[in-house]
């Protein structure tokens, strides 16, 4: 058996983040999260008419991107489509911490 066929290189453990780090980072992901949720219902509200004697108007076209962005933040604070556990491990692993 060769020397170099018996070696193999493991790599070294990742240092763990400290709480105040993946508190920053969770709530990145989080937020990430909810802006990805409210950009994703914003097609829903696209073709809805403004007009007709209950609607409101012009007005309610210039705020569904609000209303949908905070249908996403209250989505994500409910426990959102489970997009931030991933983000929040990958932002981790980019930051070279466990």
């Amino acid at each position: 058996m060769s020397p170099l066929a018996a070696t193999s290189v493991v790599p070294a453990p990742l240092p763990a983040a400290t709480s105040e780090q993946r508190a920053k980072i969770d709530g990145a992901a989080h937020d990430f999260e909810a802006q990805l949720i409210g950009l994703m219902l914003q097609p829903m509200f696209d073709g809805l008419s403004t007009e007709g004697p209950f609607s409101g108007g012009s007005a309610e076209g210039t705020y569904r991107s609000f209303m949908a962005d905070a249908i996403g933040k209250q989505v994500a604070k409910a426990g959102g489509i489970g997009v931030a556990g991933p983000v929040a491990r990958e932002m981790l692993r980019m930051q070279g911490l466990s």
